[in-house]
């Protein structure tokens, strides 16, 4: 069994702006003893589910300005926390995190949840991991809407992710709140120490330690996986698809995303925040209004 931590409540009392009710499911195949927390808010009849998935170093949290816009649009919102993040339990090990191990978690819980006509919304490693899934269960989405991310098809080198990784690994207990105002400087002390909130010791950041490692270290079935998902986007898809990019990112800003926009079918131009990093949703409220006009969903 893998050994886990499980952050107390207590650390997410009161948090700023984050009225939503926690949602558990501990039996998900492949996943014994690991429960996994997951936000289930709106109509859960509504015709469209909208899918958001999160990245590094952030969690459920990171789409709390986004959640009531969807909501009163009349849509079910379902956010995950990935395994090693937010309310989801923590494995401990670094060894015990990989590429399929969270894609696995993702196919996992959509089919647990018999979750259809989704909109998979996604950012950062939301994206990474969350853009392979389409393929996966092809009859089971039909929008993307998409921020700052990429499919990963090799090894990635580039100097501004270099240096994010070495941030994320300068200190084994890396300052979650510090980290996060440096790279999204418009939050509050108190949306950054929300971001902080589920990251209690050294130990309970082993997954957030992982990603940046697995990037710039990709296994081949993970490179593999990816280009089928590359190939799924550029020849397969068929659904209606919305792009906003935070034009302050240089790691994953603007010369990535108008790159992952000639690779997904039909793509429209996208939306420029032009004082947004690389967190996007921090600006969400913007986003969510435009990506529902433009799929044409209203409340």
């Amino acid at each position: 069994m893998i050994e886990r931590l499980r952050t107390p409540d207590e650390r997410f009392e009161s948090l700023a702006d984050y009225p939503f009710e926690p949602h558990y499911i501990d039996d998900l195949p492949g996943f014994d003893g690991l429960r996994a927390h997951y936000l289930d808010e709106g109509n859960r009849e509504a015709e469209e589910v909208f899918l958001c998935l999160h990245g590094e170093p952030t969690w459920s949290y990171l789409y709390r300005k986004m959640i009531p816009v969807f909501v009163a649009a009349g849509v079910r919102v379902v956010a995950p926390d990935f395994f090693g993040f937010g309310k989801s339990d923590k494995p401990i090990h670094e060894d015990d995190y990989s590429f399929e191990f969270h894609r696995d978690f993702l196919i996992r819980l959509i089919e647990a949840l018999d979750l259809n006509n989704i909109t998979l919304v996604c950012q950062d490693w939301g994206g990474v991991l969350g853009l392979t899934v389409p393929q996966a269960l092809p009859n089971r989405f039909n929008r993307l809407l998409i921020m700052n991310t990429g499919i990963l098809l090799e090894a990635v080198t580039s100097g501004p992710f270099l240096d994010w990784k070495a941030d994320v690994l300068a200190s084994h207990d890396l300052d979650l709140a510090r980290f996060m105002k440096k790279y999204a400087p418009t939050l509050s002390e108190a949306e950054a120490a929300a971001y902080a909130a589920p990251f209690p010791n050294a130990d309970s950041k082993a997954g957030v330690r992982k990603f940046p490692k697995m990037i710039t270290d990709p296994t081949q079935s993970c490179l593999d996986i990816s280009s089928s998902a590359a190939d799924f986007w550029q020849n397969q898809w068929t659904g209606e698809s919305f792009m906003a990019i935070g034009m302050k990112d240089p790691m994953l800003g603007p010369d990535i995303m108008y790159q992952m926009r000639q690779l997904i079918r039909g793509c429209p131009e996208p939306l420029e925040i032009r004082d947004a990093g690389h967190f996007v949703q921090e600006f969400g409220v913007e986003v969510a209004e435009s990506a529902l006009n433009a799929f044409r969903i209203a409340g």
